[in-house]
């Protein structure tokens, strides 16, 4: 056996640790790219660019998004966790991509557990329970009174998509079946809503506030156990007839597995401190999100951990796993 001596054995540590060190002190000293998962324009998208902007600002580099749409997140995703773990690729993921994906996907292109690490959860997106203005119904009693009573649709963005969760989660707890009416997109949905084609819809508040506000659709309640800064006269489900609903999706940015500790570390500092400015804490507030901004990296893995459980729960429950 070939005996390494002290200074031998100081020497490959040194080989090993220290570029990643020396990086890590360094970082950033080049452009970062941030990928976004959906289109220019959604809120996922306006958060994101927000956060860039004050990135750019604090470390001096430029923070440039990447645009990668397609298949719930799933595009994006599988790009960042291919990319080189070196704190130069990061992704704005959603509850979707690292809490519900990996149920309802037969086959992914990355495993959430183990490709991508979250660095900093910077907002929750919570929804509406919303009915069209004619269905004779005002509170979350009347609602399910009535679909015991008749047969009521609701609609979704999609199988598996946060609206369509929601409303499981939600006909689970008051003991009622509706007919899910899935849609391309939230859009259509809410139109539909709007026009009366389907009677119900969990949508997030910021597309939902106008027409709320015009009388073209009714809200119930926000899914949230708080209420929203952007419409505080909304009352959360949970104490509107619901107790222990509790729902939001969430924007987490997170980075390729095995990137290095102290660049996580910096990002996830920079990050929390630039959600909590009241600047951006408004804008946030502005998009229908909520400002979070908070938890170390280990409090978020564990986070993000509890998320897979239970929705993965409701997903099951549905009969809805590996539908896509």
């Amino acid at each position: 056996m070939r005996i390494v001596s002290n200074g031998m054995l100081f020497g490959l540590v040194a080989l090993a640790v220290f570029p990643r060190n020396a990086a890590a002190q360094d970082y950033p000293n080049r452009t970062v790219t941030l990928l976004v998962p959906f289109a220019a324009g959604g809120g996922t998208d306006l958060l994101a660019r927000a956060v860039a902007q004050r990135l750019e600002q604090r470390l001096g580099k430029p923070f440039v998004i990447e645009n990668r749409t397609g298949a719930g997140t799933v595009v994006a995703a599988g790009a960042a966790a291919k990319a080189a773990p070196d704190g130069y690729t990061l992704m704005q993921a959603t509850s979707g991509t690292m809490a519900m994906n990996g149920a309802m996907f037969k086959s992914l292109p990355y495993d959430p557990a183990k490709d991508l690490v979250p660095v900093a959860l910077v907002a929750a997106v919570p929804f509406v329970l919303a009915v069209n203005a004619s269905v004779p119904v005002h509170s979350v009693a009347d609602l399910v009174k009535l679909a015991k009573e008749k047969p009521l649709n609701y609609g979704s963005g999609g199988p598996g998509a946060f609206h369509h969760l929601n409303a499981e989660l939600f006909s689970s707890m008051t003991g009622i079946k509706m007919t899910h009416v899935p849609y391309k997109g939230s859009v259509p949905a809410l139109t539909d809503l709007v026009a009366g084609h389907i009677q119900v819809l969990f949508v997030d508040i910021g597309p939902a506030l106008e027409l709320i506000r015009a009388g073209k659709i009714r809200v119930l309640g926000i899914t949230s156990a708080e209420s929203a800064a952007a419409a505080p006269e909304i009352p959360p489900l949970a104490k509107a007839g619901v107790p222990g609903y509790d729902t939001a999706a969430w924007q987490m940015i997170v980075a390729p597995a095995r990137t290095p500790q102290p660049i996580l570390t910096r990002l996830n500092a920079e990050i929390n401190a630039i959600a909590n400015t009241a600047e951006v804490a408004k804008q946030i507030a502005g998009f229908g999100m909520i400002p979070i901004g908070k938890g170390s990296l280990g409090e978020l893995d564990a986070y993000a951990k509890s998320e897979t459980v239970r929705w993965g729960k409701v997903i099951s429950d549905a009969g809805i796993a590996g539908s896509q």
